[in-house]
């Protein structure tokens, strides 16, 4: 962990994707900048997700065209930050199970192509074709997107963070924000650090950051878990990141199976949650009936009211904030450090 400083000329709260992607486009534009992570590095909501990057998002062409702007990054990043990301190409399917949803995807696919997301309206047939553990008779359509990559978001966080401090920036973790004052000091358990702009990037607990700078983020956690399945009995040799109407989603992990589909509901049990999961995805995967499912990981996503980021500044003081990206910012990462500087700098 480096020394806090005395002062910064911008101070980063938050070592996920999206803090250390801001601090790093910050400090090599010449920004004198900190960065403060309450722990690890990327230990919060960039550690609990899927490991896959994307661009198609089902009537979210805006979100759509951050991420394709981030797919670019990505696949430059290798030579930036001389970190590899290790991406590779697995896809990204939505299935349809209602002739509505269809119908969305038509009215939305001209915005979709503008924001240059790669994505086609396929049969049911085909969609089984390109997941063999699909029952076609399960679902009349199905969008299919092959800009989806796993990758390792660990390197993407190490990438940006080793990138920042290249560039002059200082990395402070262990170190948790306990109080802001009126005048941009920020309070930590190792020291304050007086801040003349201060950046919230702290995914789940950007309300918390807002609110002691007295800056309402009208955005919630949301927890989330992931469940690893047993290897199926059929073999597979291709798994698509695979999204259900119900929300469940599946991807190849190693020789098992990644499973999510939110958590229970609030008048819900764990068991009865399960057992829901279960059905469903013994009913759209036969191969997958009666598996047993076992912990994966849990974690919370920054979400806002209408699932999408809130990337701006405070009126009335020098505050900044990316935050509410409801699990969708290791897809829109680098997009919006890039968004995050240019507001910065007032461009």
């Amino acid at each position: 962990m480096s020394e806090l400083p005395e002062r910064t000329e911008a101070l980063v709260i938050g070592g996920g994707v999206i803090g250390t992607s801001i601090a790093c486009h910050l400090a090599e534009a010449g920004v004198g900048t900190v960065l403060l992570e309450r722990g690890t590095l990327g230990s919060g909501a960039s550690g609990a997700t899927a490991n896959v990057v994307r661009t198609y998002f089902p009537n979210d062409a805006r979100t759509g065209g951050l991420a394709a702007r981030s797919m670019a990054a990505y696949h430059a990043f290798a030579e930036r930050t001389g970190t590899p990301l290790g991406l590779q190409r697995v896809g990204f399917m939505v299935l349809f199970t209602e002739e509505e949803q269809v119908a969305k995807f038509r009215r939305d696919h001209a915005a979709q192509q503008a924001a240059g997301v790669d994505v086609e309206l396929v049969s049911a047939a085909e969609a089984a074709r390109l997941n063999p553990l699909l029952d076609e008779r399960t679902i009349l359509a199905a969008a299919w997107s092959p800009d989806a990559f796993s990758c390792d978001p660990t390197a993407i966080v190490r990438g940006y963070a080793a990138a920042a401090q290249e560039a002059g920036a200082v990395v402070c973790t262990e170190s948790p924000v306990t109080g802001i004052d009126p005048d941009g000091r920020v309070h930590t358990p190792a020291g304050s650090i007086l801040a003349e702009n201060i950046i919230c990037a702290a995914g789940p607990w950007s309300e918390t950051v807002g609110d002691m700078a007295g800056v309402h983020l009208p955005m919630t956690p949301e927890p989330t878990e992931l469940l690893l399945a047993d290897p199926p009995a059929v073999p597979f040799t291709n798994l698509p990141m695979t999204l259900h109407p119900t929300r469940m989603r599946i991807r190849a992990w190693k020789d098992r199976i990644l499973v999510g589909m939110g958590r229970p509901r609030q008048d819900e049990s764990r068991e009865a949650w399960l057992q829901r999961l279960a059905r469903q995805l013994g009913t759209t995967y036969p191969a997958l009936e009666g598996i047993r499912l076992r912990r994966g990981w849990t974690g919370s996503f920054d979400s806002s009211k209408d699932g999408t980021a809130l990337i701006g500044r405070d009126p009335s003081r020098p505050f900044f904030y990316a935050t509410g990206f409801s699990g969708t910012g290791l897809c829109q990462a680098p997009a919006a450090g890039e968004l995050l500087r240019d507001l910065y700098l007032g461009k």
